[in-house]
């Protein structure tokens, strides 16, 4: 699923964004439910929308590991797989 989203464009940092808005959105939708509504309806409000930011967050970090990992498949030999070789053969010497 995480592949998928990458190849259709979405990266990293709008997972990010997405998160930061949701806490923005949060506190704003928690207000707004505060004055027109009661508390209780309010907090409801807040725990809902406050749950998206760390899905958003932990969409960010699978995107990030799946933009840095090179599938030898797809692009050949890449230069960290290299060093992580060279890394190796230098330990077992």
């Amino acid at each position: 699923m995480i592949r998928t989203l990458h190849k259709m464009g979405i990266r990293s940092e709008h997972a990010y964004a997405a998160g930061i808005a949701s806490i923005g959105l949060t506190v704003a939708s928690w207000a707004a439910s505060w004055f027109t509504e009661n508390t209780a309806r309010a907090d409801r409000w807040g725990i809902f929308v406050g749950e998206w930011a760390p899905t958003f967050f932990a969409l960010g970090l699978a995107l990030r590991m799946e933009e840095t990992h090179e599938a030898p498949e797809e692009e050949g030999v890449g230069p960290q797989r290299e060093r992580l070789g060279q890394q190796y053969a230098d330990v077992h010497r």
